[in-house]
């Protein structure tokens, strides 16, 4: 799987201690949604797709690997036994796979013009776990199973919406997830309402996470 690597790419943990809102928005190549943008910037909408990965084609964490690729162009590869690789490439426009999800099995035509592969050179890079924790936060609570992934999720919807109203820094948003993942039993849900009761529960740790971290501040 590839991830653009969003606006703050290269930066260390201390670099975005005093990010702002405006360029959290900012992403260099996607046009998205408040919220999956600042996702795209802490790495967090990458985890919620390794986890979605896991379930949608049945492969094991350990064999799901993320990447950093800033040109959006390639947007994930299969590998095979005999040492090749097959790539999903394409502009990044969200038109395609809005499309694609509507016309299943089909693909109907876009304005999105074809990719043009002259000229082009493409890089990947490893992620920075230390200054995007939520990615490594993401695949633990996946492999831990049961509820985890469904906590992650809520805690890191009030942690950003949160932060959108700049009520926290940009840098707390992976500590109150971590801190709510911390305090959840994570046991898993016998049936939708004791998941809805998980994410209640998540969501309420969570706020009062941001509400004792004001009161500090």
């Amino acid at each position: 799987m590839t991830a653009s690597g969003g606006p703050f790419r290269g930066r260390s943990r201390e670099e975005l201690a005093h990010v702002t809102v405006a360029e959290a928005l900012a992403h260099p190549t996607w046009s998205m949604g408040r919220k999956i943008t600042v996702d795209s910037a802490t790495l967090a909408n990458k985890g919620l797709e390794l986890i979605e990965a896991h379930w949608l084609f049945s492969v094991p964490y350990d064999r799901v690997e993320v990447v950093v690729h800033p040109d959006s162009i390639v947007h994930a590869l299969v590998r095979f036994r005999d040492g090749s690789a097959l790539a999903h490439a394409g502009y990044p426009d969200m038109r395609v796979p809005i499309s694609y999800a509507l016309t299943y099995p089909d693909r109907a035509a876009t304005p999105v013009p074809p990719l043009e592969l002259v000229g082009r050179s493409i890089a990947f890079e490893a992620p920075d776990l230390e200054a995007f924790p939520l990615l490594r936060l993401a695949r633990e609570a996946g492999e831990r199973g049961g509820t985890f992934p469904c906590a992650y999720n809520a805690a890191d919807e009030v942690a950003v919406g949160a932060f959108l109203d700049e009520r926290i820094a940009f840098v707390d948003v992976p500590v109150v997830v971590e801190s709510t993942l911390e305090r959840v039993s994570g046991a898993p849900a016998r049936d939708l309402q004791e998941l809805q009761a998980t994410d209640a529960e998540a969501r309420r740790i969570a706020e009062g996470a941001i509400r004792a971290d004001g009161r500090r501040g």
